[in-house]
Order: structure tokens, then sequence, then C-alpha cells
């Protein structure tokens, strides 16, 4: 009883602080909104801080909140399905195949529109590779997919690298914006937000079979479990989850490797709890994270990816560092 109530109060903590962090953002900009402007504009948006929320900030606060959330839940998932600690959204070659979507979009001059079907396109295929290329003769393994997913990614990589060089100099600045993460393209957060909530309702089933699956294939199976359909499902819903993101937002890196070892510090490692809790973080992260990329160079704007590398870089080596003396 004493754990549910401490887990209770988590949750409801993360819920608030989910609330505050979207209440700065919206407060935050080249404009200082107080409080009370921010909930009249809310309330009407026809009013001038109603017309600034409603049609600049708010859209992009959805947007990161999000993309935080698919991020998180994308990190735990892979860090289940490969045992790995150290593994990421990224890891597999989803970003680099929406890189290489997104470039080629801003390289022939597309809509926004056009932009984002690039990028999501670019990362269906992304998967389909390196899931086809693992699965291979049938016989799938962490150590497999890990190391199509790199090969993948370096492919990828090398695609870019021509793009890059090759794009005219007024769409490099675009080019490279994007490629560090940024929402100040004018996103719309309607696709992110639809992700967030269905695949968060898909994870969920999966919760109890991935607590066995922590132990180990062969202990997952004498349990029970469907190890092969429990990993084909995760790797497919932490790719989504990824591909989602990384259309809306281009490259965040660090949200999907440190969030979900901070919740899993906070509440420790039964997936039922991990996965909300650090869907929840994940947006909390993100948001802050883009309002201080908007405040830090003020009127100047950051890619947003570079603000959470600066605070996840140094906060994932005392991760490190604090569990190696545990």
């Amino acid at each position: 009883m004493r754990t549910f109530k401490r887990l209770l109060l988590i949750f409801i903590s993360l819920a608030l602080m989910s609330a505050g962090a979207m209440v700065v953002s919206l407060s935050v900009g080249s404009v200082a909104l107080p409080l009370h402007e921010v909930m009249s504009g809310l309330l009407d948006p026809t009013s001038s801080s109603g017309l600034v929320i409603h049609e600049l900030r708010l859209p992009r606060t959805l947007a990161a909140f999000a993309c935080g959330g698919l991020l998180a839940l994308a990190g735990a998932l892979m860090q289940v399905l490969l045992r790995n600690p150290l593994a990421d959204p990224y890891i597999l070659g989803i970003s680099g195949g929406a890189g290489v979507g997104a470039l080629l979009a801003i390289f022939f001059g597309l809509s926004v529109m056009a932009l984002n079907g690039f990028a999501f396109a670019g990362a269906l295929i992304s998967i389909l590779i390196v899931f086809g290329l693992a699965h291979g003769d049938g016989s799938w393994t962490q150590t497999r997919l890990i190391l199509t997913g790199v090969m993948v990614a370096s492919g990828c990589g090398a695609l870019i690298t021509m793009i890059l060089s090759i794009a005219p100099e007024e769409r490099l600045r675009g080019m490279l914006f994007w490629l560090m993460g940024d929402f100040s393209q004018g996103v719309s957060p309607a696709f992110a937000i639809m992700g967030l909530v269905m695949l968060g309702i898909l994870a969920a089933p999966l919760a109890r079979d991935l607590n066995v699956l922590i132990r180990g294939a062969d202990t997952a199976k004498s349990l029970g479990v469907s190890v092969g359909f429990v990993r084909i499902s995760v790797y497919l819903l932490a790719s989504l989850a990824t591909a989602i993101s990384v259309t809306t937002a281009g490259s965040v890196g660090f949200v999907g490797l440190v969030i979900p070892h901070l919740t899993r510090m906070l509440v420790g490692n039964d997936q039922r709890v991990l996965l909300p809790t650090a869907m929840l973080a994940g947006g909390i992260f993100l948001v802050l994270a883009d309002t201080l990329a908007r405040m830090l160079l003020a009127p100047q704007q950051l890619p947003v990816g570079v603000v959470t590398a600066l605070i996840g870089v140094p906060v994932f080596l005392y991760l490190l560092n604090r569990t190696r003396y545990q």
C-alpha cells in the first residue's frame, strides 16, 4: 500500500509538472506574458495574447511535449528489447532514414508538409530495411539487430553528408537546424499527439510481458511469453514512436537515453509504471528544453537538440558514475 501511494504521488506530481512546464513555455517568448494573460489567451483565441498563444506558442509546446513523450517511450522500449541500458531511439538508423528524406525535401525546396512526408517515409524505409535484414533467415538476435541498425545508420549518414555537400548555401542553415532538432518551423502537433496517445495505449498491454522478458528470453518462454511476438511488437512500437518524433522535430538527442534512466530511479523497473511515467517526464523535459532554446540567446533561437545535449551529457555521465559505484 505504501509503495502504491508513493507511485501515485510521483505520477500526480509529474502530471502537475507537465501542466506547469506548458504554462512556463506559453509565458516565455519575445513578448513575456503574465499568468493571467496566458489563461485569458487560452480561453479567448481572438485577443492579442490569444493570437500569440494559439498561433505560435501552443502548437510548439504541444509538439515538444508529444515528441518528448514519444522519445522517452521509444528509449524505454529499446532498452528492454536490446537488454542494453545505453540503447536509445536512434540506435537502429531510423533518424538517419528520416534525415535523408527531410534533407531531400529541403534540397528540392518542397513545402513543410512534403518535408514531413519525406521524413516519415525515410524513417519507415529504414525500419523495414533494418527489420528485414536483421530478421534474415529467422535467426533474430539483439546483436544482429544492433549491427544491422548501425550499418543502415552509417549508410544514411553518408547520404546526408553527400546532400549537405552539394546543397545550395541558402538551404544549408535549414538543413542543419533540422538535423539538430528544431520546433521553430511552425510544426503541427496533431500527428505527434495522436501518435503519443495511440502508441502509449498499444504499449500498455505489453508491459507485463516486458517485465518477464527483462529476465531473459529463455525464462520468458518458460513462463509462457510469446517472445517473438513481443520483440516484433516492441520493435515496431519503438520505431514508429521515433519516426513520428523525428518527422515532427528532427533529431533531438538524449531524451530517449536519459529520461528512462531517471524515471527508473524514481519508480523502479516495473514497465507498467515506468512507461507512462517516462512519457510524462520526457514531455516535461523537452518542453523545458525548448523553452530554454528560445530564451538563452533571445531573440535568436537555438536548435532544441543543442540544449538537450548540453543538459543530457552531464546528467548521463553523472548517472553512469553513480551506478558504477553503487
